[in-house]
């Protein structure tokens, strides 16, 4: 029986390179596409799907929320993330949440049937370093990093930030008040003992944060 699957990003090119490299595959369907988290969540609601193909970071509605989301009204849904972001940012994370695979953007030409087929499968898709992680992660003598303390969008935040983003401009990317950025900037400090923006830049160097980070929103 074909897979249906629902593609989930705000970027259309993005859309269009999936759908084109499924094509060929008759094991499986394109049967819808949103732009945002929102949408993402009406259309399921709406229909049933197999696989979910999920950007991380969109419009409305994104990331380890949207996941979990997803998981808690879908559990049979299978939920790729596809991301721009490296593997160590957000993969654990996203695995914990209910996603059943992670799947950097840079590796979609070469890996998305075969992170699709699995998923199909009933499997799950994670690379060797995404599965120790997890293990070490799941062991108590384990130190714990101090960022891994903060929330999803606490660390969305904490991102923007170590790039170099004022509190306006992660306002206007991330859909949150003035504000409520500011709260979340004053929790990062507070969870990573930090005094300023520059003992983030400092804090996201010394834990090789920085060379993971790019300006797409993915």
């Amino acid at each position: 029986m074909t897979k249906r699957i629902i593609i989930a990003d705000d970027h259309p090119l993005i859309r269009e390179g999936l759908k084109h490299i499924l094509a060929p595959h008759a094991a499986y369907s394109v049967a819808a596409e949103t732009a945002d988290g929102h949408e993402l969540l009406a259309a399921v609601r709406r229909d049933s799907y197999d696989i979910a193909l999920v950007d991380m970071l969109m419009p409305g509605k994104n990331g380890i929320e949207l996941i979990q989301q997803l998981h808690l009204e879908k559990p049979e849904l299978r939920i790729l993330v596809i991301s721009s972001h490296k593997e160590d940012i957000y993969a654990v994370r996203a695995i914990r949440a209910g996603a059943s695979g992670y799947l950097c953007k840079d590796h979609a030409i070469s890996e998305l049937v075969y992170a699709v087929n699995k998923l199909a499968q009933g499997r799950m898709y994670i690379t060797e370093d995404v599965a120790e992680e997890l293990a070490l992660s799941s062991m108590h003598t384990t130190p714990v990093k101090q960022h891994s303390l903060l929330s999803d969008r606490e660390y969305q935040v904490f991102l923007k930030l170590a790039s170099g983003k004022t509190i306006t401009e992660i306002s206007e990317r991330l859909n949150l008040s003035l504000k409520t950025v500011s709260t979340y900037k004053a929790r990062i400090f507070q969870k990573l003992s930090l005094n300023s923006v520059y003992d983030v830049c400092r804090y996201a160097l010394e834990h090789n944060l920085l060379d993971q980070m790019d300006n797409s929103s993915g």
